[in-house]
């Protein structure tokens, strides 16, 4: 079978991946596949390595051990691959990213232009689309500094939308905003996930894990300790150091 044959199997594939900063390990054979269209949301305590997993995924971060593929492709130092899988993952941070010198709609228009070749109508009708989808289109001709924190992550999730992607990575997108502003942020990912998109979200927002998962996955030391459906992981969690997690976070 083709290395690039990206019409079978799972979308994710993380076999037996380790990595490690000097002598910490931060992820230790981490396991998981997703299938294309699934909402797999990650939870865990600080320092677990859910944000290092989710990093691994698109080579922001290089995995020492095991095997990464997505969408056909297995991760390497090959620039050329690492650029394939790229332009099939999209991400969103914690911050959000943006250039503070370019328009919202520049900011959308870049990667595609840039990255894909597509013409610049292309990419403005593009940018425009998604920009109505995420409910902010009336902001286009401004500039990020001239927005909220929650209208600027709604502009970065656009950004990433405009390069199409399999599959949307989200580390806690919501951890830099005001209270206020999360459950617009939310609500724009919970639709995302209504209309099918392929979906990894780092988060401890659990009621839109409850509404929105297919799976929840708890690491804890860089270990994938648990992974089951919402309805199993939230009313009898099998690992005590699951159950502790969540005594701590829905006590809050």
């Amino acid at each position: 079978m083709s290395d690039d044959n990206e019409t079978q199997g799972p979308i994710l594939s993380m076999e037996g991946v380790g990595k490690w900063y000097g002598n910490f390990c931060a992820l230790h054979d981490v396991n998981l596949m997703v299938e294309l269209g699934e909402k797999v949301v990650v939870c865990g305590p600080s320092g677990s390595g859910k944000s290092t997993m989710i990093r691994c995924i698109n080579r922001l971060e290089e995995h020492q051990a095991g095997t990464i593929r997505v969408a056909g492709h297995t991760l390497s130092a090959n620039t050329k691959r690492i650029e394939r899988v790229r332009r099939d993952v999209g991400m969103v941070f914690q911050q959000f990213n943006l250039f503070p010198h370019m328009t919202v709609l520049q900011n959308l228009m870049l990667g595609p232009v840039r990255n894909r070749g597509v013409s610049r109508a292309e990419a403005k009708s593009l940018a425009m689309h998604y920009l109505e989808r995420v409910h902010i289109a009336d902001q286009a001709a401004k500039y990020p500094p001239q927005l909220s924190g929650g209208q600027q992550q709604r502009v970065a999730i656009a950004r990433a939308l405009c390069m199409q992607p399999k599959l949307m990575l989200f580390d806690e997108p919501t951890s830099a905003l005001d209270p206020e502003m999360i459950s617009g942020v939310l609500g724009v990912m919970e639709e995302l996930a209504l209309a099918g998109m392929t979906m990894i979200c780092v988060t401890h927002e659990m009621a839109f894990a409850r509404r929105v998962a297919d799976r929840m996955i708890f690491m804890d030391r860089g270990e994938i300790i648990e992974s089951a459906p919402p309805a199993k992981f939230f009313s009898a969690p099998e690992s005590e150091r699951a159950q502790l997690f969540l005594s701590q976070i829905l006590s809050h």
